[in-house]
């Protein structure tokens, strides 16, 4: 099976079901560290401006994104994010929130959805999973920020709920594609850890981590999230997984852990057509 993210620009990776789809209601990506401005070790398309880089730089290489898939930067709406699960709906009144200063953003949310068309939901990553959620039947796009802790908070899952509930979306007319991020192969992780992916599952679930002894585990945070979706009603064809290792492929991406926290961020986003 084909991975569901395909290069479609020197800056980003895009979804190849969307890139192909017919009505082109919806344009989503995920940025590479190629294109931009920035110096080491941010070289050379940092987009996050909370990482010491010079903020004009990041501001510049924010600009050449939103250009390169015909927006302006003023389009773009971002968050403040905590490692949390709290999830926040987007209105036009938000327009260019977090665009220019972190400050700006609407502050402490790991999740974004809207109905609003024209306007880009962005979020910042370096290994954690990007996860972007559409309705084509209800017009409505999601984006979250799921690391360990908002994964086994269950990001996923709250994304699903609030427009089932509050949205009247139907949860079988969800489709969710989960972005390159740190895969198992190079996710170590500690027994503190795994407590709490355990205490996210149900004991008959199958367990998304390998044990190696001395009580470290490789954790698979792309698993867990397509369990906990599936739990939360969203059909397993309808959940879509990349291949691509965030830490393997520094080549392309900026990893945190790989890079020993001195490195720049990708931007996850997504967008509503005009």
């Amino acid at each position: 099976m084909s991975d569901p993210f395909t290069h479609g620009h020197e800056m980003y990776y895009k979804i190849k079901e969307l890139q192909d789809s017919t009505n082109n209601m919806v344009t989503a990506g995920f940025s590479t560290r190629y294109g931009g401005v920035s110096q080491k070790p941010f070289r050379s398309l940092n987009l996050g401006l909370h990482v010491k880089d010079i903020d004009h730089n990041v501001i510049d290489n924010r600009r050449r994104l939103a250009e390169s898939i015909d927006t302006q930067l003023d389009q773009w709406v971002f968050a403040d994010q905590v490692h949390g699960s709290d999830i926040c709906k987007v209105e036009q009144t938000d327009k260019g929130k977090g665009s220019k200063s972190l400050e700006s953003g609407i502050i402490g949310m790991d999740g974004l959805y809207t109905r609003e068309r024209g306007l880009v939901l962005a979020l910042a990553y370096a290994d954690c999973v990007p996860i972007f959620f559409l309705s084509e039947e209800s017009h409505i796009v999601g984006i979250a920020h799921a690391g360990w802790k908002g994964s086994v908070r269950g990001i996923a899952a709250r994304m699903v709920d609030t427009w089932v509930t509050n949205e009247e979306v139907a949860v079988d007319s969800i489709h969710v594609f989960v972005g390159p991020s740190i895969q198992e192969c190079c996710y170590e992780v500690d027994q503190r850890v795994i407590s709490q992916v355990d205490d996210s599952l149900d004991d008959e679930d199958p367990r998304p981590y390998t044990a190696k002894g001395n009580s470290k585990y490789q954790l698979n945070l792309q698993r867990l999230n397509k369990q906990l979706l599936m739990r939360a009603g969203v059909p397993e064809k309808n959940v879509h997984l990349t291949k691509l290792c965030t830490s393997c492929n520094v080549d392309r991406f900026f990893s945190h852990r790989k890079e020993n926290g001195a490195t720049g961020r990708m931007l996850g986003f997504i967008m509503l057509e005009q």
